[in-house]
């Protein structure tokens, strides 16, 4: 019996490196990653166990981490303070000499092109680990009062737009946050300075291993109570993004990126604005972890799940594999 030969033949356009590469929709460089690092008030480094490769740099650590980006091609980065003194209201967070506002400093001294973005949050600063102060609420639970932190996150925002960051991230959860940063922001002056957003931000498990190196562990209860359920639907993501673009948002951020790529895409197809997502701590670890055990090739496991991260829709990706997928990248070319 003889069978039809196919009419269609997809796999011509495979054959070869080169063929591949002359349709592929979908393209990843240096310029689309962002490098996250953790600053600490002491002078020497001290690796993160559970995010193996990840350090708590010093200031002057973080100036050559940010060197080493900028030459891979990585033009931004986005800093976490880890301080000495933490305290119920995180004033670490908004005090003018606050180790991210001087690694702020350091850095854009030294590197000027490059973009430092801030994260704009308590839960690093406060003795309880959540992201502001706490008040009591029915039965006895606790939970963070919303209005009194709004009006630290714009404190905080403001002293890290005077240090000099570029763009500050809120990330706190917080109903209103994005109106009131804006607000403060252009108050003091700094109407020049974007709001990148993390407008869909998940209360999820993946985020253990930045609680570590953080030290940001909530001593009582959860997130839960701010942060979304990931077992939200679309229309949730959808009110919150629609929320903070209202309120004047530059950038719009779902975290974290891999068990959320369809709320990316949602994202990407519903608004105009940049899109960044977060490729956590979590899900870097496991890859870390299968690689270390020779279950996973760790380079090509990484440039494919970043790649599957930008044809979602982001156009940037925060992930802690910046520096070693920048170096992959070169190689590839």
């Amino acid at each position: 019996m003889s069978l039809p030969l196919p009419a269609h033949r997809p796999r011509r356009l495979r054959r070869t490196p080169a063929l591949r590469a002359l349709t592929r929709e979908v393209t990843l460089a240096p310029a689309h990653l962002i490098h996250p690092m953790f600053v600490h008030e002491q002078e020497g480094d001290t690796p993160v166990a559970t995010m193996p490769g990840v350090m708590r740099h010093s200031v002057a650590s973080a100036v050559e981490s940010a060197r080493t980006a900028l030459a891979l091609g990585i033009r931004s980065v986005i800093l976490f303070g880890i301080p000495d003194a933490k305290d119920a209201l995180g004033g670490g967070a908004y005090d003018e000499g606050g180790v991210i506002q001087r690694a702020t400093r350091a850095i854009k001294a030294a590197l000027p092109e490059l973009t430092v973005i801030a994260d704009t949050c308590l839960c690093e600063y406060t003795d309880h680990g959540h992201c502001g102060p706490l008040c009591e609420v029915a039965g006895g639970q606790w939970t963070v009062d919303n209005d009194p932190t709004l009006e630290l996150l714009a404190r905080t925002a403001v002293s890290q737009a005077r240090a000099g960051a570029d763009v500050v991230a809120p990330s706190a959860m917080m109903d209103g946050q994005v109106a009131a940063i804006r607000a403060g922001l252009d108050a003091a002056g700094f109407g020049h300075v974007p709001v990148m957003s993390y407008a869909v931000k998940y209360a999820s498990a993946y985020y253990g291993p930045f609680r570590d190196a953080a030290g940001s562990t909530p001593s009582v209860g959860d997130r839960a109570s701010y942060q979304m359920d990931p077992a939200g639907g679309y229309r949730e993501a959808l009110r919150e993004a629609r929320l903070d673009v209202a309120e004047g948002a530059d950038y719009l951020m779902v975290k974290p990126a891999l068990a959320y790529l369809d709320v990316l895409k949602l994202l990407r197809d519903e608004f105009d604005l940049p899109l960044v997502t977060y490729n956590v701590s979590g899900e870097y670890a496991l890859v870390k972890a299968a690689a270390q055990l020779g279950f996973m090739d760790e380079r090509r496991t990484v440039l494919e799940t970043l790649t599957g991260m930008r044809r979602a829709g982001a156009d940037a990706i925060i992930t802690y594999h910046a520096l070693d997928a920048a170096r992959w990248l070169a190689e590839s070319r």
